[in-house]
């Protein structure tokens, strides 16, 4: 196996078209056509990530975090992001990252971390726009459920918890072939009038190439007519952040006792009291404090996040609970979570989680 074989099934999962424009993911070091030897799973990858994976022979590290963020101009060994590329190139270590792009699932990062302090019903809290598309194609009658199929097959049509959805229009078309076309009806040099359905279907736009090839496959025309449009709808499977409700709502100090235990973090630092009880919660993995004001829309009682700044802290007003748990400690089972899902997939594989902490905040 190669770890490019990897790579498809991490960005089939998480495709590195949702991750914010800002982010680096992708292939940072490494060829994709090396042999597969074994996965270390990472937060960071640093320098002594890289020689744990050197000593368990591992030549593909996943870390969450792309250890190259921005450019870089040299690389002399200088800074521990220059001494982790260095030494990983030099003993033939792949580095990949998906961060964003598992951050924007519904199922990614702030879910898993809600889904471990016990929340139900989690749903994303700032869906993502322009993450759809709508075809839409002309095909004789005859023809058009073999093109919806193909569609269907492709991955268009799916909206929420259903699937197979499009819409169809009757109607009539013209053509006239020249002498160097091969129509599949009509006469060259002729105007045709051919009885045809307008079939409508939408798409996550990382589908599109699929989509579209399998409409040519499936289509009869030698030139099919379509288009594609880009729709503002919100994914309400893509975005960023999680928003979910405790069955039994907890008293604020019995969650701050809650978030402390789960998330392995020494002190928390947040807002006033409200003395309301905290039933909906959201949260976002990382650095969230941008999502505070989506949170209080959403009727949350807490917000909990990272990195939260001083003047954030403002934005609670008495009507919600806002927490700063830590960077790294609102992430924390990110590493898990790719761990399992690699596991379950590449069985044959030895994958595992690092043993290196990689955190670099401390507390005293």
């Amino acid at each position: 196996m190669l770890i490019r074989d990897v790579i498809q099934f991490l960005e089939e999962k998480f495709p590195r078209h949702y991750a914010e424009d800002f982010d680096n993911t992708g292939l940072l070091t490494g060829d994709p056509d090396w042999e597969l030897k074994g996965i270390l799973i990472t937060h960071d990858a640093t320098e002594t990530v890289v020689d744990e994976a050197i000593r368990k022979g591992r030549n593909l590290i996943i870390s969450f975090h792309p250890i190259i963020f921005s450019g870089l101009k040299k690389i002399t060994n200088r800074s521990y992001v220059e001494r982790s590329i260095i030494k990983a190139i030099k003993n033939d270590i792949a580095i990949y990252s998906p961060h964003t792009a598992v951050d924007n699932q519904a199922q990614g990062v702030s879910y898993w971390t809600l889904k471990q302090l016990g929340l139900k019903n989690i749903q994303v809290l700032m869906p993502k726009q322009n993450t759809f598309a709508q075809l839409v194609t002309y095909v004789p009658h005859e023809q058009a459920e073999q093109v919806r199929s193909a569609l269907f097959a492709a991955g268009a049509g799916r909206i929420g918890n259903y699937d197979e959805c499009s819409y169809n229009l009757e109607g009539y078309g013209t053509f006239r072939p020249n002498e160097e076309a091969n129509p599949f009806v009509g006469e060259k040099n002729k105007r045709h009038t051919e009885p045809e359905t307008r079939i409508s279907v939408v798409f996550p736009v990382h589908l599109k190439q699929a989509v579209v090839s399998a409409m040519y496959e499936a289509h009869p025309y030698e030139e099919p007519a379509f288009e594609v449009f880009l729709l503002d709808n919100p994914h309400p499977e893509i975005g960023i952040g999680s928003i979910g409700e405790f069955e039994n709502p907890l008293e604020e100090k019995g969650f701050l006792k809650l978030l402390k235990e789960k998330l392995e973090v020494p002190f928390l630092r947040h807002s006033t009291f409200t003395g309301k009880k905290i039933k909906k919660v959201a949260l976002v993995g990382g650095s969230g404090a941008f999502a505070i004001d989506e949170a209080k829309r959403a009727g949350v009682d807490a917000f909990v996040s990272g990195d939260i700044k001083y003047h954030d802290f403002f934005k609670a007003e008495n009507n919600i609970l806002i927490v700063d748990a830590g960077h790294f400690e609102t992430e924390r089972f990110v590493s898990d979570f790719l761990t399992g899902i690699l596991s379950q997939k590449f069985s044959n594989f030895a994958i595992t989680k690092s043993e290196t902490k990689t955190n670099p905040v401390n507390y005293f």
